[in-house]
């Protein structure tokens, strides 16, 4: 999964955000039931995907407040 930057997603339109989070936070379970079950090859994808969900999540709360 490629870093996204902040100035990235703050370009985006807020729905295209709500799919985009939706799917990381899918994966992300997938990732961490997999783990559970067997080796994965990259452990440090869980904080690759807790970082971009925790910028989504900060960008679409500015705007809720905006």
């Amino acid at each position: 999964m490629a870093r996204l930057k902040p100035q990235t997603l703050r370009e985006q339109k807020t729905e295209e955000l709500q799919q985009k989070l939706a799917a990381l936070q899918e994966e992300e379970f997938r990732l961490r039931f997999r783990a559970g079950t067997e080796a994965i090859a990259n452990p440090l994808q869980f904080p690759t995907f807790l970082r971009v969900i925790a910028r989504i999540k900060t960008i679409l709360g500015d705007r809720r407040t905006a």
